[in-house]
């Protein structure tokens, strides 16, 4: 199975049981993933939010959280210079553009469930 980009949309929706997660997981396949190093935060992020949606699903939703350090996710750190710049290029924040850059970088498919970033992703395809 080949490589795939995964940003913390779609590896959220997989870890916190959301409706897409399903549909996430089939995408990822079983080969190897990659993410930059900002993934485990901004996956903090999104459970946070949760965690205080939902204060009496704390102890599950951290231990979601948790899976991702048992996870396979490559992580590679994306040089700020070429995410900012390629940000600017794709009108995208520099967190969304380091998982562009990372997966043309590698050329890898990206598996989002951000609707600009996979916009973005696709129009750098053409």
């Amino acid at each position: 199975m080949p490589a795939r980009v995964v940003d913390a949309s779609a590896l959220a929706a997989v870890l916190f049981g959301e409706p897409e997660g399903e549909r996430v997981a089939k995408a990822l396949g079983r080969g190897p993933l990659f993410a930059p190093t900002l993934l485990r935060y901004e996956v903090g992020s999104v459970c946070l939010k949760k965690v205080r949606r939902h204060p009496d699903q704390r102890a599950e939703l951290l231990a979601a959280l948790d899976l991702l350090g048992r996870m396979e996710v490559q992580e590679v750190e994306v040089p700020p210079l070429e995410s900012t710049e390629l940000a600017e290029r794709a009108n995208l924040t520099v967190c969304d553009a380091a998982y562009l850059w990372l997966a043309r970088s590698i050329g890898a498919p990206l598996v989002t469930l951000d609707e600009r970033l996979e916009a973005a992703f696709r129009a750098a395809e053409a």
